[in-house]
């Protein structure tokens, strides 16, 4: 939809006419020819000398330039622009961290992506990765956990840059341990600078918690304290000989922090979790509504600047051909 930023300006386009009707012209005083005794000479010849004022005349094309200049000038200043249909502001309210396991046991191919087996963290980060890209307005960082839990990527709301990270990690950085109580301990830390109201981690693993300075349980309950909730995914078949995950440790956590636990045992029902995840933490918008505008007053302004170059121009060649003529 075009419209006029400020339609007001259009009241001052006969501005150039009342100015003309109203004002007087221009009196400039000018010695037209001088001729030795012209007194005497007048006298002698009994024609009277006579003093007046002449108007000079305008050209037609010089009215008409400077008339479409000051239109253009006035098309600019009333700001034109094209606005688009009203969209609703995503409203930046929640910090959200994902701690993941990237633990030895996370290489385990005992799942299929397109058919083909895959590892868990091949497949998880293919889940993950669009999940991401669904929560634009939360502030999302990265942790993963081994040995030792890392911060992978702070808190940032550029969703592309978290995928690129996400995207480079591979399995074993951290150790090949599985740190749980040490990864929610530095969440916790992170979360304490944190000024947005609502934090949510969500912690992912295929283990059991092994070498942790800290308790999961007691750590979690420092993270309730600040307000913090967290979900916790179990990756794994629970009927395999490969499923390790702590689930009545990984429930109590969940539950201290009013989240949930979920168990994910193919990237299907992973991906059925964090479509889960998008309804209960679902992205929040502004009441107020913003209407996108593509701003075009530098076209007639950009028109008004060549047509006085031009006309400059044009001008600067006519007395040029002039000089040279006489």
């Amino acid at each position: 939809m075009f419209e006029f930023g400020f339609p007001e300006a259009f009241f001052l386009l006969p501005l150039p006419l009342i100015l003309y009707f109203l004002l007087p012209p221009l009196r400039q005083q000018k010695t037209f020819m001088s001729v030795p005794f012209f007194r005497k000479f007048i006298e002698s010849t009994g024609i009277g000398g006579e003093s007046g004022v002449s108007v000079s005349k305008k050209k037609l094309i010089n009215s008409i330039t400077l008339g479409v200049m000051w239109i253009l000038f006035i098309g600019a200043l009333a700001y034109p622009r094209l606005v688009g249909e009203p969209e609703l502001k995503v409203k930046d309210a929640r910090s959200l961290m994902f701690a993941i396991d990237l633990s030895g046991s996370m290489a385990t191919t005992d799942w299929t992506i397109d058919g083909k087996r895959a590892s868990r963290w091949d497949a998880v980060k293919n889940v993950m990765a669009e999940f991401i890209e669904r929560r634009k307005g939360d502030r999302i960082g990265l942790i993963v956990f081994g040995t030792q839990a890392y911060l992978q990527v702070p808190f940032t709301s550029d969703l592309n840059v978290v995928n690129k990270y996400l995207q480079e990690l591979e399995v074993g950085m951290p150790g090949e341990r599985t740190a749980i109580g040490n990864a929610i301990g530095l969440v916790v830390r992170l979360f304490e600078a944190d000024s947005v109201e609502r934090k949510v981690l969500i912690l992912l693993t295929d283990g059991v918690d092994s070498g942790s300075e800290i308790n999961p349980v007691q750590a979690a309950r420092a993270a309730a304290a600040d307000s913090v909730v967290i979900y916790t995914i179990g990756i794994g078949d629970p009927t395999s000989n490969l499923f390790e995950v702590d689930e009545t440790m990984m429930k109590q956590i969940s539950k201290d922090t009013d989240g949930k636990y979920f168990l994910a045992m193919d990237e299907k029902q992973l991906d059925e979790v964090y479509n889960t995840l998008d309804e209960l933490e679902p992205i929040e918008y502004e009441e107020e509504s913003y209407r996108p505008a593509t701003l075009l007053y530098f076209y007639p302004l950009g028109a008004l600047i060549l047509i006085a170059l031009l006309n400059q121009l044009t001008f600067g060649l006519i007395n040029l051909f002039k000089k040279k003529s006489d």
